[in-house]
C-alpha cells in the first residue's frame, strides 16, 4: 500500500534547504526507496515550508529513513529550521488524478 509522509517546517534558510536536498538526492542515488517528492512553500507565511514525500509501502519508507545519508542530511536539515519539523504518516487509501 502506497505511503506519503508530510513534513512541515519552517525556515529562513530556504536555499540552504534547497542544497541539502540536492545533496541528499545525489548521497541517495540507487539507495533511496522514495518514489516522489514534492515540496511546497506557503504563500501566507513565508517561512512555512510543506514537503510531501511518497513510497511505496511504510516499510521502504522506514528503510529509507534508515539510510546513513538520510539520517545524516536530515540532521542537518533540522539545524537549518527556526523550530522542530512536524512529521503526518499516511497511508494511501485512494489516488486519484483528475
Amino acid at each position: 500500500m502506497t505511503f506519503v509522509q508530510i513534513i512541515e517546517y519552517e525556515t529562513t534558510r530556504a536555499a540552504e534547504m534547497d542544497q541539502l536536498m540536492d545533496e541528499w538526492l545525489t548521497a541517495t542515488e540507487g539507495k533511496r526507496t522514495a518514489s516522489h517528492g514534492m515540496l511546497m512553500h506557503d504563500r501566507d507565511k513565508p517561512a512555512h515550508y510543506v514537503n510531501i514525500v511518497e513510497f511505496p509501502s511504510y516499510e521502504q519508507a522506514m528503510r529509507n529513513s534508515e539510510l546513513p545519508e538520510t539520517q545524516q542530511i536530515s540532521g542537518r536539515m533540522q539545524e537549518l529550521c527556526t523550530g522542530e519539523p512536524t512529521y503526518t504518516n499516511l497511508e494511501v487509501l485512494r489516488d486519484e488524478r483528475w
